[in-house]
């Protein structure tokens, strides 16, 4: 908050550049290593030193927010093409046993986003802790479904690991195995809670990403293409320093391929007071969400009720409480 915000675009003209430039691609590249090492490191220390319950607590909340910068550096690497940072994706995404992100982010998030049918998308009304109960295992059955239909439509065995999904829930089973093996039984509740934070990290972002905001249906019965305007964006410098840019989310959803470093800032587009980490605190209270960011989001729609998407159960109260009619 005290840094500010950072509204400046690189020019179009060097775009080409910056999304060539192997600095760039290093950078998220060298932090896969960095997690993984780190993420094994502290479960060698949980499982060699004398820590009390706390300290062990502690040690492993560490680990996990080690791994929600994992997912970060996964969902970056994840959208690219190459096979090199495709499979670094899957292999920083294995210690916070949230493989199945590669799946269901790329080619379930982005076609279904800010759509009622979209689990990782939340709405109006929906507090953090039910979202989170709707999104995280939903988030696994989608992963599933579409890695089946797809190897069924090409005519392969869904069964086999060309099985994106089954590919990276091996992987971690392998190395929760492989660190349980060499630490004995000590490492084990450290990995159950270090993976359980790094999923609330991601559980966090998408919970506030796209809050009560709507696509709309086309007469194809289709949703209209992701636009700029159905993110909630963030300018903030530190944070999105921390993030590569994730808060420019608004550029990332319309333009999925389009590196962190060449990511752009719009004008007029729906915007947070603070940066992710600060929403994050805001969320996990949820009246005081609710009171934040329910005028901001009425705002940003123009009190239209057809470009909110909200929770069936309270669209009455919010509707009375707003004033919200059909445009």
């Amino acid at each position: 908050f005290v840094m500010g915000e950072d509204t400046s675009n690189p020019p179009e003209a060097v775009v080409p550049q910056l999304e060539a430039d192997p600095y760039y691609k290093l950078i998220a590249r060298i932090h896969v290593p960095i997690v993984i090492a780190v993420f094994i490191y502290i479960g060698w220390f949980v499982a060699n030193t004398d820590l009390s319950a706390g300290g062990y607590i502690a040690s492993a909340l560490t680990a996990g927010y080690i791994g929600g910068h994992g997912l970060n550096i996964g969902h970056e690497l994840g959208h690219k093409k190459n096979k090199l940072d495709q499979w670094l994706a899957k292999i920083v995404l294995a210690p916070a046993a949230y493989g199945h992100f590669f799946v269901e982010h790329n080619r379930g998030h982005h076609k279904m986003v800010a759509t009622p049918e979209d689990p990782a998308s939340s709405k109006m009304g929906e507090n953090i802790y039910s979202f989170a109960l709707r999104e995280l295992p939903n988030a696994i059955i989608r992963a599933a479904k579409i890695e089946h239909t797809r190897l069924t439509k090409e005519g392969k065995n869904p069964f086999s690991l060309r099985n994106e999904f089954i590919q990276t829930l091996t992987m971690t089973l392998v190395f929760y195995i492989a660190m349980g093996l060499w630490l004995g039984p000590e490492v084990v509740p450290y990995l159950f809670i270090a993976a359980f934070w790094s999923m609330w990290q991601l559980t966090s972002a998408n919970y506030i990403e796209h809050y009560g905001l709507l696509r709309q249906k086309l007469p194809s019965g289709r949703y209209e293409r992701p636009q700029p305007h159905h993110s909630w964006n963030s300018n903030h410098i530190f944070s999105n320093w921390a993030l590569f840019h994730l808060q420019r989310h608004s550029d990332h959803h319309a333009n999925a391929t389009r590196a962190y470093q060449s990511l752009r800032h719009f004008d007029n587009l729906p915007s947070f007071p603070n940066g992710y980490f600060g929403m994050f605190s805001v969320a996990y209270i949820p009246w005081l969400w609710f009171k934040v960011m329910d005028k901001r989001l009425v705002e940003v729609v123009d009190g239209d009720l057809n470009q909110i998407n909200m929770l069936p159960s309270k669209q009455e109260k919010l509707v009375a409480k707003y004033q919200l009619t059909r445009q």
